[in-house]
């Protein structure tokens, strides 16, 4: 098939079906395109190192090593964040099994966790089993308090608060994350609070271009200077203290390496 015969299939298609047209949008390639002609940063942002972040020795629990989990870096990232910070108040958008939030709940005076309604899960067709283990990990931690709501539409100024650290790892549409940034920047509490967005890698050495668009659509100008992958983690962060950083290629030689210790916990 020529390339124009294609083209004119696909033209067709978007026809018949427009939401394909947000998948072509929303291609890592137009997104790494996108970013590089209106940001300049066609190899995605500066890397700060995660050992940076690490002071002390972090244990991570809970962890499932489950579908959908954060890395335990990640984890580690967010703990090691609310004892810089001196947090006393955490929120994250998106909850999954609670694992992030049961993490941090230890080290800080109040956690907020929003994720969509159970009832917008089965509305949208979602399977029961799924549904059911939102929360698992968090549900019963008693300064963690659950918000099920669509942040996309979410008042969250009825909350009266400010936020110490704010994670940010809900719906991936570059749309979604443009939205729950600008939030998230109207919550910061001072200068010392810092963001961090989930999955802003594909993996921990490559750049997920529509999160990263998303996020710079987001932020304020005046941000975007103090925006940064973290090395060894899935996450980029909104950090103003002055930190050291970097480019990095794929491939590139090891600095460190972790020492890990496994304990198994049996659920009842």
């Amino acid at each position: 098939m020529s390339k124009l015969n294609k083209a004119l299939k696909a033209f067709r298609l978007i026809l018949k079906k427009p939401h394909l047209l947000n998948l072509i949008n929303e291609s890592e390639e137009a997104q790494q395109h996108y970013v590089s002609q209106k940001y300049h940063l066609p190899h995605g942002l500066k890397t700060v190192d995660f050992a940076d972040f690490i002071s002390t020795e972090e244990e991570i629990a809970p962890y499932s090593f489950l579908e959908g989990s954060s890395l335990p870096t990640d984890f580690a990232l967010l703990k090691s964040l609310c004892r810089s910070t001196q947090a006393k108040d955490y929120l994250e958008i998106g909850t999954w099994r609670g694992e992030s939030v049961a993490n941090v709940a230890p080290l800080v005076l109040q956690c907020y966790s929003l994720n969509l309604p159970d009832d917008t899960m089965r509305a949208l067709g979602m399977d029961e089993a799924y549904i059911g283990m939102h929360r698992f990990f968090s549900k019963d931690i008693p300064n963690v308090t659950h918000i099920q709501a669509d942040s996309q539409s979410f008042n969250f100024s009825t909350l009266q608060k400010k936020f110490d650290v704010i994670f940010i790892d809900g719906d991936h549409h570059t749309s979604s994350i443009i939205n729950d940034t600008k939030n998230a920047f109207r919550l910061l509490k001072d200068e010392n609070s810092v963001i961090v967005w989930h999955d802003y890698g594909l993996g921990t050495e490559t750049t997920r271009f529509n999160v990263l668009a998303g996020i710079l659509d987001g932020c304020p100008a005046s941000a975007i200077p103090h925006l940064y992958r973290v090395s060894h983690t899935l996450c980029a962060i909104y950090t103003q203290k002055e930190i050291n950083s970097r480019s990095i290629k794929p491939n590139s030689t090891p600095s460190y390496f972790f020492n890990i210790k496994l304990n198994v916990n049996r659920i009842p």
